[in-house]
């Protein structure tokens, strides 16, 4: 996997929870950031690495980054 940057605009936790609501909460916090900024993304849903390189697909945000750790997804995503 990505490393993760350290240097990151929001961080959003949706630890314990499913699809969509990983992508419905980073959908809600990209909405406050500006073009350029990063959000990253907790999230114990293994489906969700999948989830959001579509999202960055069919949105023009783009996954930069993402890492596992002990079971916890970080997605890093540029808002556009």
């Amino acid at each position: 996997m990505v490393q993760v940057a350290e240097t990151v605009d929001l961080t959003i936790d949706t630890c314990g929870t499913k699809c969509p609501m990983p992508i419905l909460k980073a959908k809600k916090a990209l909405a406050n950031l500006e073009s350029g900024q990063l959000l990253k993304v907790l999230t114990t849903d293994p489906g969700a690495v999948g989830d959001f390189q579509f999202f960055g697909r069919q949105t023009g945000n783009t996954v930069v980054g993402q890492t596992e750790q002990d079971g916890v997804y970080a997605i890093v995503i540029q808002r556009k």
